[in-house]
């Protein structure tokens, strides 16, 4: 092995024999210099890269990496193209804010103004957009000056940039992670947006603009939020500190034009033969719970199944979020309260259940049934209010009883199991069981008749069953559909006392 002086030697020639390499001119095919060679070299040994430099260019800027980034550049590559869009976007963006803040100088309060019909500050707020763009040095293209004044009107009027996939009725779920990713649900399918976000207070002004309009608020104190657009489309906001990568806001859009029960015949939720079955369900004033995972399509199946309701009865919705959409003309809305800044005046789901059975209604009717509130919904339907119907998280009809009877044990109330499943096999009649496919597809996959106690168990029997032995096709769409187990349901009796037949080739296992 060679000792350190004949080491340090090799290193120094090596040195001297890269820097004459480096002071002769440098052809185009010449190798890239090492960095030891490029640190020995002075600025001034490369003539040739150095004479086209501008007076004042520093040495980051010369080099033979910095000479092939101009010449590719001169060429016109990539390179060249990025360099020419950017100050042109720049540009544009430049001129939205200077456009935005002179309009938000202009109008003032009227933006805010809830007296203020839609239509005149709509009319008004396009009126001074023109004005102020038109007062502009900077020409604007046709093109530009369409998309600017879009731009600055949904930020103005709508939600900013989701503004338009709200609008777009293809898309069923609108998802904002931060400011700079957008991504949307389109035919049970995910997809990104070519959407963001200015910066996290533009994200942030976009939340308040939606939660200060139906009263409520979101801080640093009260970070999360559920809400509803004037649609009835349902809104969750959680901001900074418990979202880190910036708020993230979550819009299920809400059709303007509700489904109807053809609706989910068509998309293959329902058949004909159990539309008619849950029909004749409802008009007979049995207890509904309509069972499912999150998007599973509950509320949806809930607003069909209420519009079963006869229009003579008087109903009352209770919900997180008002957005069920019934058509009967006897309808009582309420809609449960967060807290004050103060941490008081909160109106539970389960006050409100309390408070509704004091309405004299005939049907009551709750968005979803999520804590201790399960009590009073079980004791609503074992006091005379047959004909309730309301919603539950669940993976299954037997899951679904086990959900009950945990949310009921949530009241505190030290109530034994037993006595529990007593009530839940009194109240409940039907458990309605919806899931949502890998293909995007919502499906009623379980009809399931609530019996009775036996010992400790509370007896099921599924009436109708999705049967999905016919497997899916070239493009993965599920092709199965529900048919009937053959059983006859117990209730059926129950039903002829309320004057509700039901047809008995309902349960045919034939039947198409």
């Amino acid at each position: 092995m060679s000792s350190l002086s004949e080491r340090l030697e090799a290193a120094r020639r090596d040195a001297a024999a890269a820097g004459r390499h480096a002071a002769e001119p440098v052809q185009e095919q010449a190798p890239e210099p090492t960095a030891a060679a490029q640190g020995a070299t002075p600025v001034a040994a490369a003539p040739s890269l150095t004479k086209a430099e501008p007076a004042g260019s520093t040495p980051a800027t010369t080099g033979p990496l910095a000479a092939r980034a101009a010449a590719a550049t001169a060429d016109g590559r990539p390179n060249a193209r990025r360099t020419l869009g950017n100050p042109e976007a720049d540009r544009i963006e430049d001129l939205k804010t200077s456009v935005h803040a002179e309009l938000l100088k202009r109008l003032g309060p009227h933006l805010y103004d809830a007296e203020m019909d839609q239509d005149e500050l709509d009319n008004t707020v396009r009126s001074v957009l023109s004005e102020v763009l038109g007062a502009q040095d900077r020409p604007l293209s046709a093109a530009d000056r369409a998309r600017v004044t879009q731009e600055i009107t949904d930020d103005i009027l709508g939600y900013g940039p989701i503004d338009p996939y709200l609008r777009d009725p293809e898309v069923s779920e609108v998802m904002v992670n931060g400011a700079s990713e957008v991504w949307l649900e389109k035919s049970g399918r995910l997809m990104k947006a070519d959407a963001h976000f200015a910066d996290e207070a533009h994200l942030r002004r976009t939340i308040d603009k939606i939660v200060s309009r139906i009263g409520r608020r979101v801080d640093e104190s009260s970070p999360m939020v559920d809400a509803r657009l004037p649609d009835g489309s349902r809104v969750n906001a959680i901001v900074p500190p418990l979202s880190i990568d910036g708020s993230a806001l979550t819009i299920r859009k809400f059709s303007t034009d509700p489904l109807t029960v053809q609706d989910l015949i068509n998309f293959g939720s329902l058949t004909p033969q159990t539309a008619d079955f849950l029909d004749a369900c409802v008009r007979g004033r049995l207890n509904v719970i309509v069972s499912g995972g999150t998007g599973a399509g509950k509320t949806t199946t809930l607003n069909v199944l209420s519009s079963f309701i006869p229009t003579d009865e008087r109903i009352v919705t209770i919900e997180d979020a008002a957005e069920l959409q019934l058509k009967q003309e006897h309808v009582v809305r309420l809609e449960s309260r967060p807290a004050n800044i103060e941490g008081k005046g909160a109106v539970t789901i389960r006050d409100l259940v309390r408070n509704c059975l004091r309405m004299r209604p005939d049907r009551i009717v709750v968005g979803e049934v999520r804590d201790a509130s399960a009590l009073d919904m079980l004791q609503a339907m074992n006091t005379g209010h047959d004909g309730s119907i309301c919603t539950l998280h669940s993976n299954g009809p037997r899951d679904t009883l086990a959900r009950m009877e945990t949310m009921v044990l949530m009241a505190g109330m030290d109530l034994p199991v037993r006595a529990i499943r007593e009530q839940v096999a009194s109240a409940v009649d039907l458990i309605v069981h919806q899931s949502r496919f890998k293909d995007g597809s919502r499906r009623i996959t379980h009809i399931t008749e609530v019996e009775r106690m036996e010992g400790d168990i509370i007896t099921l029997q599924d009436v109708f069953v999705f049967d999905n032995s016919a497997g899916f096709d070239e493009n993965g769409r599920v092709l199965g559909r529900l048919r009937s187990t053959g059983l006859r349901p117990k209730f059926v009796e129950k039903l002829a006392y309320a004057n509700v037949a039901i047809d008995p080739t309902l349960f045919r296992t034939d039947r198409p």
